[in-house]
């Protein structure tokens, strides 16, 4: 489980309104700001995924948020993709990590890779704890 994420972006403005919508449909949403160097989103109190403004650069940024069911990564994939994002991958199963990862993954506004993933199977909410499913990584 990760505790915190940061990632540089190039456009703060453009991309909270970017944040804002994609993540809404995951519940999650912006908790705080530091100036107009950094936001921070999460679910209420804590924020664990931030952005900030960097120096333009190449991003190897992957970023995956945990999906309840399908539908949400589903509604994930929608909301990225109308708030501006670039399909990397639309909803569906990745059966060479394991039968039941259903994910869905887009570039952000700087090229960050996006995912959405759901573990269970399809009708049931996802309540294996990630970390305990092999993936298998190629």
């Amino acid at each position: 489980m990760l505790d915190h994420v940061t990632i540089g972006v190039a456009d703060l403005d453009r991309s909270k309104q970017f944040y804002d919508s994609a993540l809404q449909p995951l519940g999650i949403s912006r908790l705080y700001a530091e100036a107009d160097r950094f936001a921070g989103y999460g679910i209420r109190p804590k924020a664990f995924f931030w952005i900030g403004v960097r120096v333009p650069g190449k991003t190897g940024a992957h970023i995956a948020f945990t999906a309840h069911d399908r539908t949400v990564v589903d509604r994930f994939y929608e909301a990225a993709i109308a708030a501006g994002a670039t399909d990397n991958g639309p909803p569906g199963l990745r059966p060479h990590y394991h039968a039941n990862y259903y994910g869905a993954f887009v570039l952000d506004p700087d090229g960050h890779n996006i995912e959405a993933v759901c573990h269970a199977p399809q009708g049931a909410a996802d309540t294996v704890p990630p970390d305990t499913i092999p993936l298998k990584r190629e």
